[in-house]
């Protein structure tokens, strides 16, 4: 028999070896109320082609993979493990814990990339075209009861940990990851009714979010998108199409980011066409609007602008969804900047990243250290030197002080032409700090 290439490469991306295989797959009966025998030789069996894993061990791998249970029943051995590789998984009325428990098991490895153009596409198609589940109850089952105080003090932690300032969310990860691990196993083995099951979800979409954004802030892009692929199942999931389309517009981000702007187009237009709150809206035209200025498209930009302005503050009949509430007019005016920038409307755009700059508040350091290096950027293609220098050196320490690596590295790449200016004022301390050795 041949080799089963497609557990080994299954395995692999995880960074783990046979015998870690086999612990998690005991660990995965063990969940069930089950044992097994698995152990490092029988992986290499199973690796070797020499046998076969018998159903209960494929539910067992489905269950360490991520994988719906489902797909694994239904697709026949070894061909069911093809949906471990490097694509989103599909909607299903059981994918939130499976897409949930990749991103958590997920080793974070340079070979574990950020899914690509194509299946991002594929997924907010997905996301767009796909029914929610008629209920969340959970089956009947032996677990552990998720009543109503227990929802309650999980939400009021989330909400802390969710809401933390930048500067001390260096610090919450572990934290972070711990509360989604509990929300997790409570969606997989827990009792709970359809309300409940609603608040679980809506739980782990939030947290799911606000680690991908902190995996993506520390430039672990492959690991951030899977975060957001779980928030949106389980947003989905929830029915929550707003939250849905907010996490998809960061998924867009994220492709502008890595300068992929046609993608974050096409995501965004998925996500506009679903969000109905009208704050949530406005920054998705925003976010559609920086998209469309990389491309250079600068009507299309500008309409989306005029959008996300009328948009802003528009009256609407329910409240302002938690994970938007931030967005504001200072917002508006720093991401028009940067989007008018791009365009070459570079008076404009300075008053408006002044204007903006102006009205953030310290929470909101990151996006300030962001929109400096932004500036900084745009002042030295206008051959005001000093002062790149001095937004740049500013972003930095805001940067180095917070823990946002993104940030950093966005001035270390303008280290070669400042270094073409190093008797201009401010470069020496700007190039100093960029280099301490």
């Amino acid at each position: 028999m041949s080799r089963c290439q497609e557990l080994i490469e299954a395995r692999r991306s995880r960074g783990w070896s046979q015998e870690e295989l086999a612990r998690r797959i005991r660990g995965a009966a063990g969940r069930r109320g089950l044992r097994s025998g698995t152990n490092r030789n029988r992986v290499w069996r199973w690796e070797a082609g020499r046998a076969e894993p018998d159903r209960d061990s494929q539910l067992h791998l489905a269950d360490v993979f991520g994988v719906d249970p489902a797909t694994a029943l239904t697709r026949p051995w070894p061909h069911w493990l093809a949906s471990t590789r490097n694509t989103p998984l599909p909607f299903t009325p059981h994918s939130t814990v499976p897409a949930l428990r990749e991103a958590l098991n997920a080793m974070d490895r340079r070979s574990f990339l950020a899914y690509s153009r194509g299946a991002l596409a594929g997924l907010a198609l997905d996301w767009a075209a796909t029914k929610p589940p008629l209920t969340l109850a959970s089956p009947a089952g032996e677990g552990q009861t998720a009543d109503d105080e227990l929802l309650h003090g999980l939400e009021e932690t989330a909400n802390v940990l969710n809401r933390l300032a930048t500067r001390q969310r260096q610090h919450t990860g572990d934290l972070l990851d711990a509360h989604l691990r509990t929300v997790t196993s409570l969606l997989a083995h827990g009792r709970y009714t359809a309300a409940q099951g609603a608040r679980l979800h809506l739980l782990a979409s939030g947290l799911a979010t606000t680690i991908g954004w902190h995996r993506f802030d520390a430039e672990r892009h492959g690991s951030a998108s899977r975060y957001w692929h779980s928030a949106l199942h389980a947003a989905h999931a929830a029915g929550d199409t707003d939250r849905g389309a907010g996490i998809v517009s960061d998924m867009a981000y994220q492709c502008v980011w890595r300068e992929d702007p046609r993608t974050a187009v096409s995501l965004l237009r998925h996500a506009i066409t679903s969000a109905r709150n009208p704050t949530a809206r406005s920054l998705l035209h925003l976010r559609l609007a920086r998209a469309l200025a990389a491309l250079g498209e600068a009507h299309a930009c500008r309409d989306a602008l005029t959008t996300a302005e009328r948009l802003l503050g528009a009256p609407s009949a329910d409240p302002t969804p938690s994970w938007c509430h931030w967005m504001s007019p200072a917002d508006l005016a720093v991401d028009s900047g940067v989007a008018l920038t791009h365009l070459g409307d570079h008076k404009h755009a300075a008053q408006l990243l002044a204007e903006g700059l102006s009205l953030l508040p310290p929470a909101r350091d990151k996006t300030r250290a962001v929109v400096l290096a932004d500036s900084a950027a745009r002042d030295l293609r206008l051959g005001e030197v000093d002062r790149a220098a001095a937004h740049a050196r500013e972003s930095l320490t805001l940067a180095t002080r917070i823990g946002a690596p993104r940030c950093v590295t966005q001035v270390r790449r303008l280290t070669p032409k400042f270094a073409a200016h190093e008797r201009t004022h401010g470069v020496p301390d700007l190039l100093a700090l960029l280099d301490p050795g």
